[in-house]
């Protein structure tokens, strides 16, 4: 991509303004830095005589520097936070007709849990962008071989042609089919031909989905494509030769919709798997793209979109290449990271799914301190980069020379040539996994690759513009946050203990405040102890009535009130300042919580396990289909157990805990009836009370609910004879 006629005198194509209210905020970091010394020196001040309070005393101290340790790495992103806005009409000024090439990469990997329709609106929304149809390609990557799947695309491609010219006649938004039909009529757009459009729709996806529920495709279609033929050497998902079939040929001068204009290149691909070879889950999925789209269309930009997470602006592409065009500062860029937004979250956001504060306050933060991180879906790549070079250096694939030339090529010549840069072997004795592509070897193989890219020299750019680039769909339930937040946890603590940690490789290579602002992620899982120390032992030795906290008459209790309460406050202005509600912040505290009890004390015990040998990560798909009743219950904001997983077990057994604590230790409070011993014990009180709050829906699940949702009758025991056994043994030990 070369700098435009205007040259580096040229207007930016994107505009940079940091965060308001900065200085104001580093001078409360400050004092709240100061708060969080005071009371580490308290507890180094004021260490018991007594040999088993001294150990507690230890370890609270510990946790508390844990939690403080924590807070500074966090303030790396709220320092100098930056905000982007584009200008598109510089770029189609400047660019016209010279603008590159863009391939679109959509992974799928099971048709149950992941419906081909669902895919194939997402495949269809991003054909439809507003963008040189000759110069945009759409790679179907679908590791769970299916037929199923094959069919569907195969009736996009069909589709495609009245619902691209259709989308751009009428400026139709969303471009997601599905997401178009399902809002408002009243919404719709006055135009010709929307009746006729959606009959085709529902028609494409009564025949798809009939299919779907029979498990098989039409006898009648199977010989009109010779695609369906790829299945005869299919032994199962996991043993298969490569499937690779060019349904769209962008340069087939026949490949046109309605109404004459060029269509998208649309290929898909289901690389080859057999039982002897790792396949690397979605990291070797998008290798095998990367290698293949090479051969056939080889475009300059890459973006990769999860199979939910449908395109709902048409500009995007275009908002992208503002950054990577721009004359003065676009040829450093490696990556543009769109934020992940969801369009199905319940009204008060019961499962914090919005991620509120990442989006809108630590991405900011991570671009103004180096570049945001690659989270894996919806985010445009430069080729050279994600391949492995490095910023500034000459590049060349190590693999062109090994395959023909495309223009010499048919469709189907093609489609053998490029077969065999998806097979299982190719990537044996190269770089593929290591310094090229995705890498291998860890869960979150997104993060790592973008933390690797920006040790090479890179920045990268986030940009969360007014109306969002794409929209998915967000776990419904608990167990499938619990889950997806444990594989997320588990993966960014196996960054930090490899080799291409930001403490470790970052070194040298990155900026303090950029290693900083990675390990806010990377330390989540190591939260769990901490967190599980001080939902336990203050409220234990509440019930006991020892005081592990200084009295409120005591000038000590300053600095711990002070912390508290502008923590409590700056979070909840925070939440507000950005859009969001009183019950929505709540919301995120509970989930805070949960995540740190279970699903990151589950992410830092498998990855210790793993490390040595004794457990092997893998892929977790989070479901995205949901029960009736299920969707019924979270559209009310009621949350959803179900089952009996030991990640409820520990919560319902903290909640009950928590619960026998305050009570008793209320109740011994009451009958002493001595003011002195209320004020020693005023902040266990608190945080114990805290602690049952937030465990309210985990007792509307253990006592009051008869829904299916509700926790199991096996977890209400379990948890009931621990909490009180714990405290048993704390009164008689």
């Amino acid at each position: 991509m070369g700098s435009g006629s205007e040259g580096e005198g040229a207007p930016l194509l994107f505009e940079t303004k940091e965060a308001k209210w900065k200085n104001a905020y580093r001078l409360f970091s400050i004092s709240m830095f100061i708060g969080i010394s005071m009371i580490w020196v308290y507890r180094i001040n004021h260490i018991p005589l007594n040999v088993q309070e001294r150990w507690v005393w230890i370890l609270l101290f510990l946790s508390e520097l844990w939690f403080g340790f924590y807070w500074v790495i966090t303030q790396s992103v709220r320092w100098n936070q930056v905000y982007r806005s584009t200008f598109r009409d510089r770029l189609s000024h400047r660019y016209k007709d010279k603008l590159p090439s863009v391939d679109i990469f959509v992974c799928t990997a099971d048709p149950t849990i992941e419906p081909p329709m669902m895919v194939i609106n997402t495949v269809l929304s991003v054909m439809a962008y507003n963008y040189p149809t000759e110069k945009l390609s759409v790679y179907l990557s679908d590791d769970g071989g299916s037929d199923l799947t094959f069919y569907a695309l195969l009736e996009a491609s069909e589709f495609s042609k009245h619902w691209i010219p259709f989308c751009k006649n009428f400026s139709i938004e969303p471009r997601s089919p599905a997401a178009y039909f399902s809002t408002n009529p009243d919404s719709f757009v006055d135009v010709e031909g929307l009746s006729s459009i959606k009959k085709l729709y529902e028609e494409m996806k009564d025949r798809i989905e009939t299919a779907v529920r029979l498990g098989q495709i039409p006898e009648e279609i199977r010989p009109k494509h010779k695609g369906f033929s790829e299945w005869t050497s299919v032994l199962s998902r996991r043993d298969h030769p490569t499937i690779l079939q060019v349904l769209i040929d962008g340069r087939n001068p026949h490949a046109v919709d309605i109404d004459g204009g060029t269509l998208p290149t649309l290929v898909y691909l289901s690389r080859e798997k057999r039982p002897i070879h790792h396949h690397n889950f979605k990291a070797g999925a998008m290798n095998a793209l990367i290698r293949v789209s090479s051969k056939i269309t080889n475009g300059e930009i890459i973006l990769n979109v999860d199979c939910d997470m449908y395109s709902n602006n048409p500009e995007s592409v275009r908002d992208a290449l503002c950054f990577f065009m721009d004359e003065r500062n676009g040829h450093e860029i490696a990556f543009v990271q769109f934020p992940q937004t969801f369009d199905n979250l319940s009204k008060n956001d019961i499962y914090g799914g919005s991620f509120h504060m990442i989006k809108e306050v630590e991405l900011p933060g991570l671009d103004g301190c180096g570049g945001a991180p690659y989270i894996g879906t919806g985010c445009f790549h430069r080729r050279e980069a994600l391949c492995g070079r490095k910023y500034g250096e000459e590049f060349d694939f190590e693999y062109e020379e090994s395959v023909p030339n495309r223009v010499q090529e048919g469709a189907t010549e093609l489609e053998e040539t490029a077969k065999i840069l998806a097979d299982c072997t190719f990537e044996e004795g190269t770089q593929w996994g290591k310094e090229m592509g995705l890498k291998y070897g860890c869960a979150v193989e997104d993060v790592i690759t973008g933390l690797a890219i920006h040790c090479r020299g890179w920045k990268s750019v986030y940009f969360n513009p007014t109306r969002k680039g794409f929209l998915g769909i967000a776990p419904t339930t608990l167990g499938q946050t619990l889950v997806q937040h444990k594989r997320w946890s588990e993966g960014d603590f196996q960054i930090v203990l490899s080799k291409h940690g930001p403490l470790s490789y970052g070194v040298g290579r990155m900026k303090l405040g950029h290693q900083m602002a990675y390990c806010i992620y990377c330390f989540w899982a190591v939260n769990c102890f901490a967190t599980l120390y001080y939902s336990v032992l203050p409220s234990l030795y509440l019930l006991k009535g020892i005081s592990l906290f200084p009295r409120i008459t005591s000038p000590w209790f300053l600095p711990f009130a002070y912390v508290i309460i502008t923590e409590i406050l700056s979070s909840i202005g925070e939440f507000l300042y950005y859009g969001s509600t009183l019950q929505c912040w709540w919301n995120e505290q509970r989930i805070w919580m949960y995540k740190r009890t279970t699903s990151y004390l589950f992410g830092f015990i498998d990855t210790i396990l793993n490390l040595f040998g004794f457990a092997n990560s893998g892929f977790d798909i989070t479901a995205k289909v949901t029960d009736q009743d299920v969707s019924k219950r979270y559209e009310k904001d009621i949350m959803e157990f179900g089952n009996s997983s030991p990640m409820f077990i520990i919560l319902a057994t903290l909640a009950m805990l928590n619960l026998y604590c305050l009570f008793w230790g209320l109740e011994r409070m009451i009958m002493d009836a001595k003011i002195s011993i209320f004020e020693s014990l005023f902040l266990q009180v608190l945080l114990c009370g805290f602690l049952v709050l937030i465990n309210l829906p985990i007792y509307d699940g253990l006592f009051f609910r008869k829904d299916n949702g509700s926790l199991p009758t096996s977890v209400k025991v379990k948890s009931i004879i621990l909490a009180l056994s714990a405290c048993f043994l704390m009164l008689y030990y």
